[in-house]
């Protein structure tokens, strides 16, 4: 039966059989037809299926889909024909498309024709075109002018009205649009001229601030601490669309510009719209954005206008912004940290204070702030001590890290006392000292004058004893300063823009030169943090006893004398003390007491403590000077001197008139730099620097510099040592030693410093 009804179906085609198909499957089971009725029932399905499509126009694919999934259940037989012979018209896609969906792919025929009227046509033509000149200039923008922009100028100073502000508001938006090269976008306005721009932006930016204040009855406030802001006004809902169009565009227009003194203008511009900054709380977040950005990477101008208007933010809205905006900062302070010059030191230092000052706004936030960056480097502090690799190492000894640490040191020292923030500073002094000892090597000594500095801070602005002294004084120890130098150095070694020292620099001579003067600096500095301390003598006994020994040990006049005259000022301040002390009548127990006679003797001055303050400005006006000389010799385009022509001409002059020339002389007349004998300037046979002028005659030939061709002729240096005398030297720690007790001969010290 079912192999007479497959062949019966065969003789069908696909769509006669598929339609079949959907007859027999809504029959019953249970009935059995003869190959007659079969075919039948099928002609009768086909019209009854085609007259039902025509009729209701389902065209469903999702009906199609379980008609043919009751097919496999009631005749699995001619399910299985239809896979192996056209198995596409089971696998299809099952999303729905309707009878209509189809129609509108083919073209149908009108039910009657009509006669074509080509004037109507050309009618409909013109019309068509009328409406769509029309569409177009009413799109069209109108063009800014500077008689437009004069004439909102004058309307603007007598009576700023709404509709006069959005008029401004709507070109204002036009040319900031023309930075991005959006050509103005959907504005009413169009500015196509760049004079027409920098008025209308000149315009803006002087006396649109003073249009909104009228315009919403706004009263200056008098008083600083209180802000009055706009959405107080009465007329805020009214204006608030064409005010917050305007800010925005600020926004956009200081994120577009590149001219420092166009950005300084933005900016004073922004401040005072802080107010209305405040009532649009995402308008206020793009502003701070851009406010971190000039804050970090501006000019200086454009840093300090940023940093107030990022103060004003969070001084008035401290529960919304402060978070956040310490949070941005200190990233970017970080980010900016990474590499350290002698020019980004005062934009590190700038950002160190003005940080500092932010953190005074709250002191809560400042502690949780402070408490979970300090743990941060505390714990790259203890992976870096116990895995001991190069890797952990590295990320305690960097620049990032080091200006960290100084940072928290000066938030804890200019926000004391603080009774928030006092327990950080016990943890912070561990993380320091931990740091020093990390890696106690002669290569990373200016790290640990950097880690110094910052505890000799951190001790005096907080009144805590933080015991500095040993690590300074362990160097005079570990370093033998009686050594010559391997080599000569060009220039002095700056520690102030280094962590670490290479091979070479630890053989030059300007490494123990700089080193004297870090140890003078730093143990004057923190010796006059404690000079009017009540137990000054007793801290001061293992540095007087310290630098005694180094004293007996020390050949070197040039070391010998800081070295001497430090312990001098430090003998005197302690025999000072020592005499006040024993005038006194309460016991040490006393604390009252003791604060007492500590603010009066510090009021009162120590020897110390004006030797410093004379030291200090003498050390200052010194480091303005390299700075400027430095910058005078890259101004300088100096000509290059080639000395081989010259000694070629030399050697002909001398072939043509040999007579004149004495064989005793040549090797002044080929020399191009002179070096002093063993003798030097005072004939002293026994000057160590001398020594080490000679030692280093090797290696500066070896850099390049020419020498004579005979080094026997010692007798004709006079005139080369005058040269030498006139050129400027930079002042020593000796000659600003004799400058602070006023000695009147410190310019012969200053002429013959290397050789004391």
């Amino acid at each position: 039966m079912a192999g007479k009804q497959k062949r019966k179906l065969e003789d069908l085609s696909v769509d006669e059989f598929l339609l079949s198909a959907f007859d027999s499957a809504d029959e019953d089971e249970g009935e059995e037809e003869t190959p007659k009725q079969n075919g039948l029932n099928n002609k009768k399905g086909l019209s009854s299926a085609a007259s039902e499509n025509d009729d209701k126009k389902k065209g469903k694919a999702s009906e199609h889909k379980e008609q043919l999934s009751r097919l496999k259940n009631k005749d699995p037989e001619f399910y299985k024909f239809l896979q192996e012979n056209d198995n596409t018209l089971l696998n299809f896609d099952d999303t729905d498309s309707s009878d209509d969906e189809d129609e509108k792919k083919y073209h149908r025929l009108p039910s009657s024709l009509k006669e074509v009227n080509s004037d109507e046509d050309d009618e409909d033509v013109e019309e068509g075109q009328k409406g769509s000149k029309k569409s177009k200039k009413s799109e069209e923008a109108t063009k800014v002018t500077e008689k437009m922009i004069e004439d909102w100028k004058a309307a603007m100073k007598k009576e700023p009205s709404a509709r006069l502000f959005r008029e401004v508001t709507q070109a204002f938006k036009a040319a900031v649009a023309t930075t991005k090269g959006e050509g103005g976008g959907q504005c009413r306005y169009k500015v196509a001229d760049s004079s027409v721009f920098n008025t209308l932006v000149l315009f803006c930016i002087r006396d649109i601030y003073g249009a909104m204040q009228r315009m919403l009855n706004l009263k200056p406030n008098k008083d600083q601490k209180k802000l009055v802001l706009p959405s107080s006004s009465p007329k805020w809902q009214k204006n608030q669309i064409d005010i917050k169009m305007y800010v925005s565009g600020v926004v956009q227009l200081l994120s577009c510009l590149t001219e420092s003194t166009v950005i300084s203008a933005v900016l004073r511009h922004a401040n005072q719209l802080v107010p209305y900054y405040l009532c649009l709380p995402k308008q206020c977040r793009h502003l701070v954005k851009q406010l971190l950005k000039q804050w970090s990477t501006g000019e200086e101008t454009n840093r300090v206008l940023a940093f107030l208007a990022l103060n004003k933010i969070c001084r008035h809205k401290q529960e919304m912004y402060l978070n956040p905006i310490l949070k941005q900062m200190y990233i970017s302070y970080v980010q900016n940290c990474k590499f350290t010059s002698p020019n980004a030191l005062p934009m590190i230092n700038f950002m160190q204070r003005t940080l500092s000052e932010m953190y005074s706004l709250d002191t809560q936030a400042t502690y949780q702030h402070a408490f979970i960056y300090i743990r941060q480097l505390a714990i790259h502090l203890r992976n870096a001590m116990t895995m001991k690799k190069k890797e952990t190492y590295q990320s305690v000894y960097n620049w990032q890290f080091i200006h960290c640490l100084y940072l928290w040191c000066r938030v804890l020292s200019t926000l004391h006392p603080s009774d928030v923030l006092q327990p950080l500073i016990y943890p912070l002094c561990q993380v320091i000292i931990g740091t020093i000892k990390l890696v106690p090597t002669s290569k990373y000594y200016p790290l640990r004058m950097h880690c110094c500095r910052a505890l000799t801070l951190l001790s005096s602005s907080t009144n805590t004893f933080v015991p500095v002294l040993p690590f300074l004084l362990e160097i005079f120890q570990q370093v033998d300063f009686n050594k010559k130098p391997g080599r000569m150095s060009k220039k002095p070694i700056n520690f102030a823009v280094i962590l670490k020292l290479n091979k070479v620099n630890l053989m030059e001579k300007a490494y123990k030169d700089g080193l004297i003067d870090q140890l003078y600096d730093l143990i004057l500095e923190y010796f006059h943090t404690q000079a009017n301390t009540i137990g000054f003598p007793e801290l001061a006994l293992p540095t007087i006893i310290q630098l005694k020994a180094f004293l007996k040990e020390c050949k070197v006049a040039n070391y010998c004398k800081p070295v001497r005259q430090l312990l001098e000022k430090v003998q005197e301040n302690s025999s000072h003390i020592t005499g006040r002390r024993q005038k006194t009548a309460f016991g040490v127990a006393d604390a009252t007491a003791v604060v007492a006679w500590e603010k009066q003797v510090q009021e009162e001055g120590t020897p110390l403590s004006k030797y410093y303050s004379q030291w200090k400005k003498l050390r200052e006006k010194e480091i303005q000077l390299e700075i400027s000389g430095k910058e005078r010799m890259e101004d300088l385009d100096l000509p290059e001197i080639k000395r081989k022509k010259i000694a070629d001409k030399k050697v002909e002059d001398k072939k043509e008139f040999k007579d004149l020339f004495q064989s005793d002389s040549e090797s002044d007349d080929e020399g191009g730099l002179k070096f002093k004998g063993k003798k030097g300037r005072r004939g002293s046979d026994d000057d160590d620097e001398d020594d080490d002028d000679l030692e280093g005659l090797s290696d500066m030939s070896d850099e390049g510099m020419d020498r004579g061709d005979s080094d026997d002729d010692e007798g004709d240096d006079d005139e080369g040592d005058e040269n030498a005398s006139k050129a400027p030297q930079p002042l020593s720690s000796s000659a600003l030693i004799k400058l602070a007790e006023g000695d009147e001969d410190v310019v012969e010290d200053l002429e013959l410093s290397d050789e004391d």
